[in-house]
This record gives C-alpha cells, structure tokens and sequence, in this order.
C-alpha cells in the first residue's frame, strides 16, 4: 500500500500542461497565460491630470494664498479623450478634467476648490480668468506618462493566473484575446447497479448518483471542463461502452468499482484495456483508489483515476489526487491547497495506520485558529463535506489529536466571518 505522497507522485508524473490556445479575455479568467505579455505601449500614454482643476505653470502660483490670490487668463479646457490645443505661457492657465492630457507649459493641477470658480461663476457667469487660492506642490495632481506600464515592458509573465485585475490590465493594453494554457476536458463516469440518475424515478434498492455531480462541480470550480458519461453497470461490456465515449479526455475519472468485491470491475478494466499503477493508497477515507492509463485510438493513452464509491471517499480522493492532476494540466506553480494551523476542539482517531483526513469547520478568535469535526465522520455522510471549510491531516504515525492539539488543515473554503490570512 502506497503512502499519499508516493501515489500523488506517480499520478502527477503521467501529466504535464497542456497545449494553448487563444480565448476572448473575459473567457480567460482564471487560465494560465502560456507566454510573457509585452506591453506595446506606455500606460498613461501621456502625462494626464489627476484632478478637475486648471492646469498651471507653478512659478506663477508659488505665492498664491486666499488673502493674496494669484490671478490667471483662462486660455482654454481639455477634456479626457481631447488633445490641448494651447500651450500655458506666463500667467495663464487652461480648465483641465481628470484624466485629460496635461497641456505644455503646465507642470501643476490646482483643484476646483483650491480656486474661486464658484463665486466667479456666480457673479459673472463666465470664466475668463481664474484665481488660484491655495499653492499646490511642484507637480501636484500631473500623472506622468508611462507611470504604470512602459512600452516593452513584460507586463505579466507566462504562468499567471488571470484574475479580474490581469484582464483589466490586458484590455488596458489593447489585447482582446490572449495566449492561455487550454482547460483539461474531465470525462467522468459513475458505476454501479444501484444507481439512478437524479430527475428519474427511483425504486426500493436504488440510490441516487451524487458522485457524478460533486466531482463534475469539483472538476468545473479547480478549472477543468467536465464530460459526465452517465452510470456503467457492473459489467466489463458496459463499462467498456461507457469508457469508449470518455477516450478523447484529457483525464477519465470513475467513481466505485475498485474495490475487492464481486462487482468491482474497474481494476479489470485497467489490466484489459491498460495498465494499472496502484489501486491502493494509506489513507482514510479513500484507502481503495485505482491509478493508471486506458489505451485510446491512435495509440493514445488517457490517464484515469477510480476514485472510491462512498460520497466522501471520492471527494476527499478528489482533493488529494485529482485536483493537483488538473491543475498542472493547466500550467499552475503551486498544486497544493493553502494550509493553517489550527487548535483542535474535536478528537481525531486513527486506528490502523494510515492518513486521517477529517472534516472541519474552520473559525478564528484572536489570532488563532480553531477547527471542529462537522458531525459523523463515515465515508457515506456527504454532509459532512457540505459543512466542512476543509481537511484536518492526522499523520499515519499519530494514534489520535486531542482537542486542544493543533493540526494543519487543508483549506477550500473560507466562512465570511473568518478573515483570510494563510500560512
């Protein structure tokens, strides 16, 4: 029986990143860029203001005050997305919106409130000339050209994952699509006699497939595309025919059947159709987990996991195994969930040997963390999961964690209460 880094190390070794492709930006959120972005222009592109005020020469406001007010000849207004068309000369000024281009001359914005354009306007309802109440410092307000972003300059580099920043940052610069590394197609398929596929009629006997869902919804939230395949029976004919449809995956994942009983057929399928790397781990829940490849056409090898039947068996294994497949399958660094330290309010038993990953609510008070089980711990109580802000580690080698002892917790949700600072 393998170790869990043991198995994950033979897993990981049969995937690589995947080719790229070119997506629409907004499509692109949350893929990895394939290749360095090079800006082809400076951001701002020019100097610009930074305020609605008047765009001045500062030499000639260095003395203005509200007792001596400094008076200017308004030579014109910029607006953003115009050009100044008159250069700001020796005592005059030009009526500037944010974001506007500094016209030449100027070197300083004074804002509107920082002058005497209300009651101007008020007494005379034009403005020809303006008077600047308060000094600025040389160059206050004025956003020089190229302050973010230099022409050449590599904006963001080849493994950034895209958020919501990146693509502002890329529709700043023009791109309207961008080199990813493509997201891994997930065929997934159910086994079992007992199954029936949610919105059917079930009868006396007959459970409802949830593995097919939670692992597709686990597949689509780390980044992965994934294919549901329906429920095989427990027989190599309809196995085989389930698999066929999955075979142009990136990755096939089969829920139960790798155990040792009569009906699980899985591990037959991989010594008739592939090969088989283990299809034993120590680790509770998910001891039973099959690894391996399945030939496909044209001499094509699809990678496939079976994870175990039980609810929270196949999520937990999920977690463990699958998840860092996919993604570096999508060309991401770091492959491991973020972890904490917490103190534990709930004791944690191992009673043969091998990795306990329970399930935890996750709260704070002060600076520690605290986490507590989320009721039952059976592989067959899904809500365990469903409650559950991550996975408390007990080692192989520690025969139980008592409340008060501290454990890493593998995290995948954070309650709102909770603020979110990771070790």
């Amino acid at each position: 029986m393998l170790s869990v880094e043991e198995a994950l190390e033979r897993v990981l070794s049969y995937f690589h990143p995947l080719d790229q492709e070119e997506k629409p930006l907004l499509q692109a959120l949350g893929q990895t860029l394939a290749r360095d972005i090079v800006s082809p222009l400076d951001i701002p592109p020019l100097d610009n203001s930074a305020m609605d005020g008047y765009a001045v020469r500062w030499e000639d406001i260095e003395a203005a005050s509200e007792g001596s007010p400094v008076e200017l000849e308004v030579i014109g207004q910029v607006a953003a997305g115009q050009l100044p068309r008159r250069r700001v000369r020796k005592g005059t000024a030009v009526r500037i919106m944010t974001g506007a281009p500094i016209p030449s001359g100027a070197d300083t914005v004074v804002p509107f409130e920082d002058t005497d354009e209300v009651p101007r306007k008020a007494r005379l309802g034009s403005i020809n000339q303006i008077g600047i109440l308060r000094v600025a410092h040389k160059g206050a307000n004025v956003r020089p050209a190229a302050e973010d972003i230099r022409r050449g300059q590599v904006v963001l580099q080849k493994g950034t994952v895209l958020g919501a920043a990146h693509i502002g940052v890329l529709a700043s610069l023009g791109f309207a699509s961008v080199p990813v590394i493509r997201r891994p197609v997930v065929a997934i398929l159910a086994t079992g006699n007992e199954l029936v596929r949610p919105g059917r009629v079930s009868r006396a006997g007959k459970i409802y497939d949830s593995n097919s869902f939670s692992v597709a919804a686990a597949v689509q939230r780390c980044g992965g595309i994934p294919h549901l395949l329906g429920i095989a029976k427990d027989n190599l004919p309809d196995m085989f025919r389930k698999i066929e449809k999955g075979l142009s995956a990136d990755l096939l994942v089969t829920s139960a059947g790798v155990s040792k009983g009569d009906y699980d057929v899985v591990k037959d399928v991989l010594v008739q159709r592939g090969e088989i790397s283990f299809w034993s781990v120590r680790m509770r829940p998910a001891k039973p987990l099959a690894f391996g490849a399945i030939n496909g056409p044209h001499g094509r090898s699809v990678p496939h996991i079976g994870l175990p039947g039980n609810p929270v068996s196949a999520l937990v294994a999920f977690e463990v195994f699958c998840r860092p497949a996919i993604l570096k399958m999508l060309g991401r660094a770091r492959l491991e969930r973020p972890s904490i330290e917490a103190v534990l309010e709930s004791s944690i038993r191992n009673t043969d040997g091998r990795r306990v990953y329970a399930r935890v609510a996750v709260s704070r008070r002060g600076s520690t963390y605290y986490a507590r089980l989320t009721g039952p711990q059976g592989s067959h109580i899904l809500t365990s999961m469903a409650l559950a802000d991550g996975l408390a580690v007990c080692p192989e080698d520690v025969f139980s964690l008592e409340p008060g002892q501290r454990a890493k917790v593998l995290m995948f949700e954070w309650p709102e209460e909770m603020p979110q600072h990771l070790s």
